[in-house]
Order: C-alpha cells, then structure tokens, then sequence
C-alpha cells in the first residue's frame, strides 16, 4: 500500500476480529512511527501496549464514564434516545463509537501513548487562548502509527477521552509523573470491509492563496 492510498482509506476502525495481533507486526509499527518529527528532535512520545485482559478491562471502565459524559454534552446521548430525529448516518456512527466505547475491552491490543513534559516545545504558551502547539510533539507520531497500521491491514481507533483519567491510568500501567496522556489507540484486525476513499471537504474549502479566503488556483 503506498502513502497516499493509506492517507486515503484509514477509517476509524471500532468493529474488530478475535484474531490476535503479532508482536513482530506491532513492533514493526513502532520502529516506522518513530520518524515522526518532533520539537528539537526530543522524540518525548512513549507508548505502552496492553494486552492483559484485566487491564484491558481497568482501561475500559475509566474510559467510559468520560465518554458517557462527552455522549451528554454533545448530543449524541439523545441521538441514541430518539434516532428517528436525526440523520440516519449519523446515528449508525454515533451508535457504532457507543458499542465501541461499551466493549473497548474487547478490543485486543490497547496503546497508550504519552509525551515527556519536558520534551514538549510549547512555543504559544503566552498567547491569549488555548495552547495547542504542545500536541505538534507527539500528535505527528500519534498519525504515523495509525497510517503504519493500517499499511498492516490493522483496523486502529484513537481517542482522547482516557487523558482526563490520567490520574488513574498512570498507576493502573506504572507511567511516570514526567509523562502526560496523549492518546488512545485500539489495535486489531477490522471486522469491516475497508472504505476504497473516505469523505472528506474538497481542498478548496480550507487551503487559500497568499491570504486567508483567497481561492488557490
């Protein structure tokens, strides 16, 4: 598969086999990710892969009282109540990330992925709004692990709703203080057929020319 197909069809996978994923096809996985770019060259992103049922299950029940909380505050919770109200594509996704969240630890390979503090280049820490430049650290190695599973036929979902259980994930898989939640990714081969393109917005619709709204030709 070459980049640009990957890029192309690499869905949100949340329906997965029992088939177990091989240690070598993971670590393969791992061993191209690690050429993502980072601030400095500081490589601060750890990963720990989670395999052991117990913890699968541990992981499972912090994550889901945050997506039940995140299913209220955006809706989806009353898509689920009353389905005929909405678009039915919409319920079937919104459906489908509710079944996933309930049975995450079903899912048979977990990697939570974290940064090093210290390693983050927060470079608008003093503008007047919300950060986001730390994540441009870690969230480069985040998107070459999805792109480099799915070269490897394997389904992935990345989520963030586990780093408000920080606090209880660090001791549950022994991460140190230094290290922040970054990202969720469950692992394994989809039970799915794959999509041969995504849909997405046509370039025209966020790329412009020499100034914001200007048309690129």
């Amino acid at each position: 598969m070459d980049l640009a197909e990957a890029m192309r069809c690499a869905p949100t996978s949340r329906r997965f086999t029992a088939e177990p994923v091989p240690a070598d096809v993971l670590k393969r996985v791992l061993d191209n990710a690690r050429f993502a770019p980072s601030g400095g060259n500081r490589q601060g992103w750890r990963v720990v892969v989670v395999r052991d049922a117990a913890r699968r299950r541990a992981i499972r029940d912090l994550y889901l009282p945050r997506w039940r909380a995140y299913m209220e505050q955006t809706g989806g919770a009353q898509m689920l109540r009353s389905p005929e109200d909405f678009d039915a594509a919409r319920v079937r996704m919104v459906r489908g990330a509710d079944v996933y969240a309930e049975r995450m630890d079903e899912v048979p390979v977990h990697l939570v992925v974290g940064v090093r503090l210290d390693d983050l280049a927060v470079t608008d820490a003093d503008l007047p709004r919300q950060s986001i430049v730390g994540g441009a650290s870690v969230y480069p190695f985040v998107q070459n692990l999805l792109l480099g599973l799915r070269a490897e036929g394997l389904g992935a979902a990345m989520t963030t709703l586990l780093v408000p259980a920080e606090a209880d994930v660090k001791p549950l898989l022994g991460i140190p203080d230094d290290i922040a939640l970054a990202a969720h990714i469950g692992v394994g081969y989809r039970a799915d057929d794959w999509p041969k393109q995504l849909a997405r917005k046509p370039v025209e619709e966020f790329a412009f020319a020499e100034r914001f709204g200007e048309p690129l030709d």
